[in-house]
């Protein structure tokens, strides 16, 4: 018995291999993808938000991509992309989007003294800094959570070292005033 093959249908099924103009930019991607959407994640405070983000960013990059010299301030670039559109996004909001009071939980963190007490103070947290301003926020959330420094924090903001130590120190001011971060902690 005799089997026909059609070669031409069997390669036209065959989905071709894509790829990418640049394939350091891929690579790229596959390596900070978790920091990056780290990143995104403290700027907007919720998951899908924050995908979504780091995906326009990271399309402004790829657009970008020749046209960027240094590849080694890539990280650099890509937060100025996520601050900037995020900023974007902000200004150009819908009047039927608003905040909400609480932050979603996130997962439960393991290996630590109460779960749930960790949680509550990480919650209490999360709020606080949301209704810091937000260019302290940015401040705060690159600083601390990115674990920038100073100068690297005036980089990505465009903004002087003087300015990003004032506006953390009066962030983390509020933040030590905050009453609902005082009741988490006692």
């Amino acid at each position: 018995m005799t089997t026909i093959v059609c070669t031409s249908a069997s390669k036209a099924a065959a989905p071709a291999a894509q790829t990418l103009p640049y394939p350091s930019f891929s690579s790229y991607v596959r390596a900070r993808q978790p920091v990056l959407l780290r990143t995104a994640r403290s700027l907007t405070g919720n998951p899908s938000d924050a995908e979504d983000l780091l995906q326009t960013a990271l399309t402004k990059t790829y657009v970008a991509w020749e046209r960027i010299e240094d590849h080694r301030a890539l990280d650099g670039y890509v937060r100025r992309a996520l601050l900037n559109t995020r900023t974007s996004q902000w200004r150009k909001r819908k009047v039927d989007e608003f905040a909400c009071d609480e932050m979603p939980e996130p997962e439960p963190v393991t290996g630590r003294d109460d779960p749930a007490e960790q949680q509550a103070l990480r919650d209490a947290m999360w709020r606080a800094i949301m209704r810091l301003p937000a260019r302290q926020r940015a401040m705060v959330v690159l600083r601390y959570y990115e674990d920038l420094s100073e100068v690297q924090t005036a980089e990505v903001l465009g903004v002087s070292v003087g300015t990003v130590k004032s506006a953390v120190s009066r962030a983390l001011g509020k933040l030590r005033e905050d009453a609902e971060l005082g009741l988490v902690r006692q």
